[in-house]
């Protein structure tokens, strides 16, 4: 077992995407983008400058991303993990039924899982979160909090199976940790 899965749909965040998916690849890892359709996706860059009061994102347009499998055709029991990466997709992509049931999958099983910024309003609302301790951007601690989970502001959270960070900026602190638990559970498959 040696595939892991990164969910993304139109509006992901790109940095929050590339960053796992090639760090997978250097410890062999086969990452599988994932989206609603077997198709292109439109991924946006976002920062929050620090001259317009931390408050309000700007969105600037990103790369595309081919997603390698449909939701509806992903047998969650292939995979090793699951990345759920942030922007603006997740706030649709949360309503798909084939990706509710796979991120329940992950979450039962206890599989590495990764989260980061509005990723979160995945498992939040497949009911994944309840009594677990997260990071998320600011902005949706309430999607968090709302759906049973407690928010945490710091750049690695890490809580059983799950590793989350906050934004983009903390990659270098919370996905080394993710893909440590990846490589504990592929050489246990073994």
């Amino acid at each position: 077992m040696n595939k892991v899965l990164i969910i993304v749909g139109d509006a992901t965040e790109t940095v929050d995407t590339l960053y796992p998916y090639y760090r997978l690849q250097e410890d062999d890892f086969e990452p599988v983008v994932a989206g609603p359709e077997k198709r292109l996706y439109h991924m946006v860059l976002h920062e929050i400058p620090p001259d317009w009061d931390g408050k309000i994102t700007r969105e600037f347009e990103g790369y595309t991303i081919a997603a390698d499998i449909a939701f509806r055709d992903v047998d969650p029991k292939e995979y090793l993990g699951i990345f759920f990466s942030g922007g603006r997709a997740p706030e649709y992509l949360r309503y798909d039924p084939d990706l509710v049931r796979i991120t329940r999958h992950f979450f039962e099983t206890n599989k590495p899982i990764a989260c980061v910024c509005h990723g979160v309003e995945i498992p939040a609302y497949a009911g994944c979160v309840k009594g677990r301790r997260m990071a998320t951007v600011p902005k949706c601690k309430f999607d968090l909090e709302v759906c049973g989970g407690t928010f945490v502001n710091e750049p690695c959270v890490v809580d059983g199976n799950l590793v989350s960070g906050r934004t983009y900026h903390d990659h270098g602190r919370y996905v080394g940790v993710w893909v440590k638990m990846l490589l504990k559970a592929r050489a246990a498959a073994e």
